[in-house]
């Protein structure tokens, strides 16, 4: 991606270590938490390969086209899934957002694809939309007042919920770091 390199590397180092944790998420006894998980661990490696600064190494075209079809396989396992859950939805985005920057990156390695006026109108909703996800996902990491006669549950590190949100937040940060320099 385009800009510079420090930032970059640690975006390069968020995805990465957020892909990690959702590989060790796929061992979750919990059948829905295992694939939600596979899934979020592809979107962090890839969003780390492609979030690696241009700076430093240009990758092929071949690279980019790589990295769509990959999402884009992804892209239509989520669709599948995506009719009854949220959570599949904003995947579905999320794949959707990751084969759109390859695509982009496709066409103008090199150099901004739009050196016109203005922002994209595909760029510029998926902007918004994870923007709005990165509020909507920072808010329910607030913490709610629990009854006092709830009952209390050991859950394996892996399954925590707030966990995983902070992953999802985290990833929905990247992204939108990723489309501003895009």
């Amino acid at each position: 991606m385009h800009g510079p390199a420090s930032p970059g590397w640690l975006l390069v180092a968020l995805c990465a270590a957020t892909g990690a944790y959702c590989l060790l998420r796929m061992r979750s006894p919990v059948a829905e938490q295992r694939r939600t998980a596979g899934g979020e661990a592809i979107m962090g490696f890839g969003m780390a390969a492609m979030a690696v600064p241009a700076a430093v190494v240009t990758p092929p075209r071949w690279a980019w086209i790589a990295c769509a079809v990959v999402f884009g396989a992804t892209a239509l396992r989520a669709l599948g899934a995506a009719r009854g859950s949220p959570h599949h939805l904003h995947h579905l985005m999320g794949t959707f957002a990751m084969v759109y920057m390859a695509a982009v990156m496709t066409a103008a390695p090199a150099h901004h694809l739009h050196g016109g006026t203005g922002v994209p109108v595909i760029t510029g909703a998926l902007l918004l939309y994870f923007a709005g996800y990165v509020l909507r996902s920072g808010l329910r990491l607030l913490p709610l007042a629990v009854a006092s006669g709830a009952a209390e549950r050991t859950v394996g590190w892996g399954d925590r919920p707030e966990l995983s949100q902070a992953c999802r937040l985290s990833m929905g940060i990247a992204m939108l770091a990723m489309l501003v320099t895009l």
